[in-house]
């Protein structure tokens, strides 16, 4: 009965009841973007660390992210397989450079990533079967991503990186990630020869492949023990644990999106409740009556809680709906891995149903203004 009674409510002023949804819907769908930002961005930072087959990351103590990680000494990835965990430890080479057309026009940033094919690094099919492709000398594989205003990025085509004359090998479809609009692979013999003046005694990123049993903590630890402090160690869980602390607390990402969550749902609570408490005022009579013929205050309280979760879920439906087309715009245009989860869907329900309760709580204090000895 409850719940009857608060469906009547809602109809009994459709126009009133529509424009509370219309608010609403607009609430959740702020929390649906700035929840889907704020989760996509550490995702975006590893991007590309996600696709790389390594149980162990040994940085710079530099490294502030992927784009920024430095360098250190080669030598101590020799060091590194001194441990008897350790299977295989490749170099990572990370440079940004000019990309153009040999006819002339824009030149525009791009970056490499200079590595061994035959260690295998990314766990990319398109890479895997292309090794040999990216062995040729001056030679590269152009990530699919990368962004149209680099041109036509069919295998044969000539570019100039860095003002050397390089040719397009293939290419493969991972994402940029934060390293920039264009993305390419090239061995250690082509990187250097784009970047001259790098030397091969100094890496950006040393991935570590431990043998089967090793436990990476363990194996962590005691590299940390026995290399220099120029280094630091990562295991998978403290680089994604490093990656989003810094997306998160370190840069605009946090500030801007999580306050943006907090102001979603601070505009989501007062339109639910303006419109509850009108409800309220505009029906006490009906609610002392209620009242009086016997009707506990829990069984008033219901409805009105009953018409805030009504309010909220039919809101969500459309939000949702509203909510995936945008995901699918934001991932074109930004190529952020923003995509809708079942523990996103979820977390942004539950967030409604936290909204509707407050909203309630707040306007059941108009509630208890109907005392039938007072309206009567």
């Amino acid at each position: 009965m409850p719940f009857h009674i608060a469906w009547r409510i809602l109809m009994h002023q459709k126009g009133r009841t529509v424009l509370a949804l219309g608010g609403i819907f607009i609430a959740i769908l702020l929390i649906f973007v700035e929840l889907g930002f704020f989760i996509a961005v550490p995702q975006g930072g590893m991007l590309i660390y996600d696709h790389m087959r390594f149980d162990l990351l040994v940085s710079s103590n530099k490294y502030i992210f992927q784009a920024e990680s430095w360098q250190f000494p080669r030598a101590r990835l020799d060091e590194v397989g001194k441990n008897a965990g350790v299977a295989q430890m490749s170099p990572v080479y990370l440079g940004g450079a000019k990309w153009q057309d040999p006819g002339g026009g824009l030149r525009l940033d791009i970056a490499v990533i200079g590595l061994d094919p035959k260690a295998r690094l990314f766990a990319v099919p398109e890479v895997d079967s292309q090794l040999e492709v990216l062995d040729r000398p001056d030679t590269v594989l152009v990530d699919s991503q990368t962004r149209p205003i680099f041109g036509q990025l069919q295998a044969g085509r000539a570019v100039d990186i860095n003002g050397k004359r390089v040719t397009i090998g293939g290419q493969y479809d991972l994402g940029t990630g934060f390293l920039g609009l264009g993305v390419v692979l090239a061995s250690e013999a082509t990187f250097f020869r784009l970047f001259p003046t790098r030397r091969p005694e100094a890496v950006n990123l040393g991935l570590v492949a431990l043998k089967p049993g090793a436990d990476p903590d363990q194996v962590a630890r005691e590299l940390r023990a026995a290399l220099p402090n120029d280094t630091q160690i990562f295991t998978r869980p403290e680089l994604s644990s490093h990656e989003v602390s810094f997306w998160t607390t370190r840069t605009g990402t946090g500030l801007i999106f999580g306050s943006g969550l907090v102001v979603a749902f601070i505009v989501g609570i007062m339109v639910l409740f303006q419109t509850l408490a009108t409800q309220i005022t505009r029906q006490l009579p009906q609610f002392a009556t209620l009242k009086a013929i016997g009707y506990s205050s829990a069984f008033l309280n219901a409805i009105v809680l009953i018409e805030a979760v009504l309010v909220m879920v039919i809101a969500f439906v459309p939000a949702l709906a509203a909510a995936i087309g945008i995901y699918s715009v934001i991932r074109v245009q930004t190529l952020l891995p923003v995509n809708m989860t079942a523990a996103l869907l979820g977390g942004v329900f539950a967030t409604t149903l936290l909204m509707s309760g407050i909203s309630a709580f707040l306007s059941l204090g108009r509630l208890r203004r109907a005392d039938p000895a007072e309206i009567f």
